[in-house]
């Protein structure tokens, strides 16, 4: 499945659209605009809330909260690392994915057990944040396309 997600250009707080690859939304992401962190809700074209993202505060490492039906469902982290942009996207069970790539190229790659399972590559020619996202069937798009809003977060972060 191919997705874009875009950031609004004007909006109070951090919100996106998601679209499939025939452009019709999918998803729409709000983010909170006073809060401390970042508060994120994932929700359908219906307004139901399918994902909420937290910042998680007083962190030594950028760490994120994904939770689905108000539990906590994954954790995002982001790990030191000098010439690759590495995450974690940590969820119970053996089913965590490593995230890697690189801020310059603004690609990343999904790995779960050795296997490649989605790609990110970000639009440099667009006025807003814009993404690409490809992943193979079977797998968990709505978490993945969540760890993909943390880490443009992130990158926000590292520029400030």
């Amino acid at each position: 499945m191919i997705y874009r997600i875009k950031e609004k250009f004007w909006s109070w707080g951090t919100n996106f659209s998601i679209n499939d690859e025939n452009e019709q939304p999918v998803y729409k992401v709000d983010g909170e605009a006073f809060s401390w962190g970042d508060k994120l809700s994932v929700q359908d074209m219906h307004g139901k809330e399918l994902a909420f993202i937290s910042q998680k505060l007083l962190s030594f490492k950028p760490r994120y909260e994904i939770f689905v039906n108000g539990s906590l469902f994954a954790e995002v982290t982001k790990e030191l690392s000098w010439f690759k942009q590495k995450f974690i996207l940590d969820i119970p069970g053996p089913n965590d994915y490593s995230i890697e790539g690189s801020f310059w190229e603004h690609e990343y790659t999904f790995m779960r057990k050795g296997k490649v399972v989605a790609t990110i590559s970000k639009d440099l020619w667009n006025w807003t944040d814009c993404y690409g996202v490809e992943t193979i069937e079977g797998e968990d798009d709505l978490t993945i396309l969540c760890a993909c809003i943390v880490i443009d977060q992130v990158l926000h972060d590292d520029d400030n």
